[in-house]
């Protein structure tokens, strides 16, 4: 028997495993993830009242399995289905620990799971919710907390999701080679975008949702074991790793946050500093062009290695965004880039690299085109238009940690005149 504290990390291993399985044997998608997330709960509580046992992973088959011989025996409209659901279930724990329960040698659940997941016919946020329910095995429950929705909510968009993807007659394998490249990207930006939303929450009362950071790198992790001479994909997790280490200095003991430039550095995660610079160091020495995860992750390597705010070398990261804004064009990298060059160059040249941005609906509104801005004005000392820009910024933030920080730069400005 595991240690209780092991439950979490070893559901979460063994969920896409699981529905691997379930999907080989039966061929239902949906069925099969919900009753991969039936067996999930059921662990939950008995492992963590009891242990993990010895084989969990031919535990949870045989729950998933029953689970899914008794919804076919009660709904009338499988009833088709039943016996052969039933026939194929193991009836008990010696069934399911057998071989033939283990994945084959040759198929990798996690990341055919993952291209299921981020499947085209899907939007970018049933994309998000699926990739987090049926690869990172968490609850509809915790994906709606995260993204601050009613679970109700988030359970019809799971639902049309799993609908959708059976609709589009989506296979449970890996896309032909000829669309690998096109849907590995996508799956890519899914993991970003779930690692960012942790890091930094658009919405609520914290600045981090650390399950969803972890989860992103867990899977990131996975992702990279089946595909380890991608560079991207070893880049986009040096890039995790590298931005995640700062973490524990991003906010002070009252939960406020604290910027960049003012982190006490020694409270860094090193181990993860050390790990991620290893894999950058090995991603950019790959022949294949260099892409916009490992251009990023050359960025944070850059923060990384500077004993302090002070000693970092801006013109470096000048470059390196100029090189990322001709590899992945975007306003947020040109609202970086207008940072990097302020810092190196003066806020005045990044102020007019800021202007090209007033006309960009992407992010004319938004909060951090403010707040960069009221920065920079900060710099160049006009304090009266950088506290107005402070104060618009914090009232276009949903973020209350990012709010209150504003408010009091803004605050702070006010008291200086």
């Amino acid at each position: 028997m595991g240690a209780v504290g092991d439950v979490d990390t070893v559901l979460r291993g063994l969920i896409p495993r699981v529905v691997g399985v379930l999907v080989r044997r039966h061929g239902y998608f949906e069925e099969c993830e919900d009753a991969a997330q039936d067996a999930l709960v059921d662990a939950t509580v008995q492992w963590r009242r009891d242990g993990v046992p010895d084989n969990p992973l031919g535990w949870l088959l045989t729950v998933a399995s029953r689970r899914m011989a008794d919804r076919a025996r009660s709904d009338a409209a499988r009833r088709t289905r039943e016996e052969a659901v039933a026939a194929l279930a193991p009836v008990d724990a010696r069934a399911a620990h057998g071989p033939e329960d283990q994945p084959p040698a040759d198929h990798d659940d996690s990341l055919t799971l993952l291209f299921l997941c981020c499947h085209p016919s899907l939007s970018p946020s049933s994309q998000l919710a699926l990739t987090l329910r049926a690869c990172g095995g968490l609850t509809t429950a915790q994906i709606a907390r995260a993204f601050l929705v009613p679970e109700a909510t988030m359970a019809q968009r799971i639902s049309r999701a799993k609908r959708r993807i059976k609709d589009a007659g989506a296979l449970f394998e890996l896309p032909p080679p000829e669309e690998q490249a096109s849907r590995l990207a996508v799956v890519l930006h899914v993991l970003y975008l779930i690692f960012n939303e942790g890091y930094t929450s658009t919405s609520g009362t914290d600045l981090h949702d650390v399950e969803l950071t972890t989860e992103a790198i867990r899977l990131t992790r996975a992702l990279r074991q089946a595909l380890p001479d991608d560079p991207e994909v070893t880049g986009l997790l040096a890039l995790m790793l590298l931005t995640d280490a700062r973490r524990p200095a991003r906010t002070d003991a009252d939960g406020n946050l604290v910027p960049l430039a003012e982190q006490d550095r020694t409270r860094w995660d090193q181990g993860a500093v050390k790990k991620g610079t290893a894999l950058i160091t090995e991603a950019l020495a790959r022949e294949q062009p260099v892409g916009s995860y490992r251009l990023q992750a050359a960025i944070a390597a850059v923060h990384a290695e500077a004993p302090s705010a002070e000693e970092t070398d801006w013109r470096q990261i000048v470059i390196l965004y100029q090189l990322l804004a001709t590899v992945a064009p975007n306003p947020m990298v040109r609202l970086n880039h207008a940072v990097a060059a302020a810092m190196a160059d003066g806020p005045l040249v990044g102020l007019e690299l800021l202007r090209s941005l007033d006309d960009d609906p992407r992010i004319a509104e938004h909060h951090r085109l403010h707040a960069v801005r009221g920065h920079l004005l900060e710099m160049a000392g006009d304090r009266a238009a950088a506290r107005a820009c402070y104060r618009e910024a914090a009232r276009r933030t949903a973020s209350l940690p990012e709010r209150r920080y504003l408010e009091s730069r803004a605050a702070a400005l006010e008291g200086e005149r």
